[in-house]
């Protein structure tokens, strides 16, 4: 019989390299020079791609657009925001709402590497009545915002929960403000989809074509009860899913 031979056993947790590179990641994380670092590198990045994608026939002119709606709520999906902050004009004043987890940090600081303001706080919540201490002061610094004459954003579904299906947090600030709320979509034809995030995160990719599409604005009364609460939600969520539909169809269809 013949001797079998021993395969040299593998080094536990995929290695040495791996290993190391947990000591080193916290540190990292850690560092403000670093995120910073990464922050302005990303930033450039979205910058690059807006610039390398040609805007297709039948987009919305973002200077035009902001020129008619400002101060206006602008609304958009998880996982298809990422390079809204490269399209809005620059020199001009936008408040961002950004989620206040950690993974959501370099988001925050990249926005302010664009030339924008962000503040911490998460206003998607199932119902308006269960906004937390941080999602009550961020809204309350989106609506000073808004009186203040600039435009503010906000992701409209709620992390982690249904994708693609507004919750209560834009509306609200709608609500409180006076001010309509407005989907926006932004499409590439080049793009690559993270299949097995929750959201079907969808990162733009450089030397395409791109689609800018804006809803309608939606209105909120002031004194909206919380069935009109409710249909405003609604009708945001099918605005908005139109808006994006709209938007890939435009870069996908054939040349």
């Amino acid at each position: 019989m013949a001797e079998q031979v021993q395969q040299p056993k593998r080094p536990p947790n995929g290695g040495v390299g791996k290993r190391v590179w947990r000591k080193l990641r916290q540190p990292l994380v850690q560092s403000g020079f670093v995120k910073h670092a990464i922050a302005w590198t990303l930033a450039r990045v979205l910058r690059f791609t807006y610039m390398t994608n040609r805007i297709v026939p039948g987009s919305v002119d973002a200077k035009d657009a902001h020129a008619a709606l400002t101060p206006t709520i602008i609304a958009l999906w998880h996982g298809q925001h990422i390079l809204a902050p490269a399209i809005y004009p620059r020199r001009s004043a936008l408040v961002a709402m950004v989620s206040r987890s950690a993974d959501a940090e370099l988001n925050a600081l990249a926005v302010e590497k664009l030339g924008f303001e962000a503040v911490r706080g998460s206003g998607g919540r199932d119902n308006a009545r269960h906004l937390d201490k941080g999602g009550a002061r961020a809204l309350i610094a989106l609506k000073k915002a808004l009186d203040g004459g600039s435009n503010v954003a906000m992701i409209a579904d709620i992390p982690h929960g249904t994708p693609r299906e507004a919750g209560l947090g834009v509306v609200t600030l709608a609500k409180l403000s006076g001010r309509p709320v407005v989907g926006l979509a932004v499409a590439t034809s080049r793009r690559k989809v993270l299949e097995k995030t929750w959201d079907k995160t969808t990162i733009n990719l450089p030397f395409g074509r791109m689609a800018v599409m804006l809803s309608e604005p939606i209105h909120v009364p002031v004194d909206a009860d919380e069935a009109t609460m409710e249909a405003k939600r609604r009708e945001l969520t099918e605005a908005l899913n139109a808006a994006t539909a709209k938007a890939y169809a435009m870069v996908d269809q054939p040349q």
